[in-house]
């Protein structure tokens, strides 16, 4: 991966095919939890980390909150979803993004560390692998160059805003 910079007023990236197939695996199954009908997906940790409780200590009220926002947060995932998914290059290359499209890059890339990060139980203890020895190590690897990822993003648009590149 070649970071984000702000180049020509736009954030630009260089990914290479394994990466823009480890996000577009990512985001297949971020697409198939939004898809998901909510009955089913009841008790799943990832869709409660996703869609947190609107109350803490009034199930009712959580209910009714979930009731008016949810369908709505769900559009709104999916747009982003959509955004990232068309500009992402097919098999590597520039990403190249206007601040609209960074900012869906940033919302789905949050939505999609929230998503492995509560999988792979992820605490402030946890640290990279030193190697890969195993799947959860490549999991683990994926989840912090995600991390990167994002980083890179957010340097990028805090230099644009700045009027650095």
């Amino acid at each position: 991966m070649k970071p984000f910079r702000s180049r020509g007023g736009r954030l630009v990236a260089r990914l290479d095919p394994a990466e823009t197939g480890i996000i577009g695996l990512l985001l297949d199954q971020l697409e198939q939890l939004l898809d998901a009908d909510p009955a089913d997906s009841t008790g799943d940790p990832v869709i409660a980390r996703l869609f947190p409780a609107g109350h803490r200590s009034d199930a009712a009220l959580a209910e009714d909150y979930r009731g008016l926002t949810e369908q709505s947060l769900r559009g709104g995932k999916s747009d982003d979803l959509a955004t990232v998914r068309a500009t992402l290059p097919d098999g590597g290359g520039e990403v190249r993004l206007d601040t609209d499209q960074a900012g869906a890059w940033l919302r789905t890339s949050n939505d999609l560390r929230l998503a492995l990060g509560t999988r792979l139980d992820i605490s402030e203890e946890s640290e990279p692998p030193e190697e890969i020895v195993d799947e959860g190590d490549h999991q683990l690897a994926v989840y912090y160059w995600l991390t990167a990822l994002q980083g890179s993003l957010v340097d990028a648009l805090v230099a644009a805003r700045a009027g650095r590149r």
